[in-house]
């Protein structure tokens, strides 16, 4: 039953109005045949018993030997005559034969005595007993009055149930076409949480929750821009007292002191410049869309770091050009192959078509991989896997942070997983076509 449940809004709602109209209508339907099948009934009493008050009297008039040849004659639809007594069966006493018997009787007079048996025939109702003025017992069988029905009616029936159908359709398309409407919108904030604003006609109900939603989205864009303004303003900021800092460090007398203290320079220098790439990276479609030729591009970053003495291995191609934004991908590829050279030595980009209009581009490296808790943990900003705080093993912990977030700006996303045989694989996956 469960699988015959429709799963969307729309389906429920549609179906539950139109089996409620549906068995409203056919409700009324039975009740109007139930009423003409009553009136019927009463029309064809009234009707028998005065046509076998008359039938039993041509019977009394006529000869013995000539009944049989008129009871073809005075046969109906729904009642029969026949000289001569049938085996009896129960007798039958309910209302409505009661009220037949009372008909019948009436109608013949006195001089006639009626009573009724159940019939015991497929097809027959009851039978109904007397005797004519010569005492020849008379026989008259009643069957169920059949209810006619026009062609006609079928049709105009199937015609009221697809008028009903295409009724339930526009009205629930139209009370649940605003919802569909913020699910799109949702889907069209991205990363930045930035998107076109949604239409705030309609129906009152449906305006402000239009309204609701527009100025929802334009306090969480505001409030990321400036979180994000702060971090850049504060990393921009912090640059020029680090160079005023270098230089007062090359002036000291200790070159122990001096090295210490350049490196401690450079170490704050990369985390402002991580934050600063960091903050522009959310709002990476500022960069056009353009067709690349994602496998020359992940050649010339191979043979980068081949010339910087690192072993870079590129496995698979795609062999057609994908729309994208390039220096994003060159972005994400360059931080995930840092993060992978930190660990292991050989590293291996997969590159291969995936499912849904998709491309996947996998660094996979032998490293000593990571904790399965902390994979998803590990692309949030500032989280590091080495807490003691050391700058050249644990970094600054914005790297797999960007490159998750320029992803998303990509419509793709990046994860993180263990491999089976040793090592990590980071998987990037790209729409494989995308309109600019």
């Amino acid at each position: 039953m469960r699988r015959l449940w429709p799963r969307s809004l729309f389906g429920r709602v549609a179906l539950i109005l139109f089996l409620g109209l549906a068995a409203a209508h056919g409700l009324t339907f039975w009740l109007v045949m139930q009423e003409r099948s009553q009136t019927s009934w009463l029309m064809m009493m009234s009707y028998l018993a005065k046509d076998i008050a008359t039938s039993v009297a041509i019977l009394d008039r006529i000869p013995a030997d000539e009944r049989a040849a008129w009871l073809d004659r005075l046969e109906r639809r729904n009642y029969s005559y026949a000289i001569g007594a049938k085996p009896d069966g129960a007798p039958a006493d309910d209302a409505t034969v009661l009220q037949v018997v009372q008909a019948v009787a009436a109608a013949l007079g006195p001089s006639y005595t009626v009573k009724a048996t159940q019939a015991t025939d497929s097809g027959a109702l009851l039978r109904l007993h007397l005797a004519l003025t010569d005492r020849t017992p008379l026989t008259i069988t009643l069957s169920a009055p059949a209810m006619a029905i026009s062609p006609w009616v079928v049709g105009v029936l199937a015609l009221q149930l697809a008028l009903l159908s295409a009724a339930t359709w526009y009205a629930v398309r139209v009370a649940t076409r605003p919802l569909a409407q913020l699910a799109r919108a949702s889907d069209r904030l991205g990363p930045a949480l930035q998107g076109p604003p949604v239409p705030e006609g309609g129906p009152r109900e449906v305006a402000r929750a239009a309204t609701a939603f527009n100025a929802m989205q334009r306090r969480i864009a505001e409030h990321l821009g400036e979180r994000m303004r702060i971090l850049a303003a504060v990393s921009h900021d912090l640059q020029t007292p680090i160079t005023r800092m270098r230089l007062r460090a090359e002036l000291l007398d200790s070159p122990e002191l001096r090295d210490k203290l350049n490196a401690d320079l450079d170490i704050m220098q990369t985390l402002v410049r991580e934050g600063i790439a960091y903050a522009r990276s959310n709002h990476g479609e500022i960069e056009p869309l353009c067709r690349v030729d994602l496998d020359a591009l992940l050649d010339s970053l191979a043979c980068d770091y081949r010339d910087a003495g690192e072993t870079i291995h590129v496995r698979g191609r795609i062999d057609h050009p994908v729309v994208t934004r390039p220096n994003a991908v060159r972005r994400i590829v360059t931080n995930l192959l840092d993060n992978a050279l930190k660990f292991a030595r050989d590293v291996e980009v997969h590159v291969e078509p995936a499912a849904r209009d998709t491309i996947s581009v996998t660094i996979c490296d032998r490293g000593p991989g990571i904790d399965p808790t902390e994979l998803e943990a590990v692309l949030q900003p500032f989280h590091r896997l080495d807490r003691s705080r050391n700058r050249e093993t644990g970094g600054t912990g914005l790297g797999l942070a960007i490159a998750s977030q320029l992803a998303l700006t990509l419509g793709g996303r990046l994860t993180l997983a263990n491999r089976s045989d040793g090592g990590l694989a980071a998987c990037l996956s790209l729409p494989l076509e995308r309109n600019a």
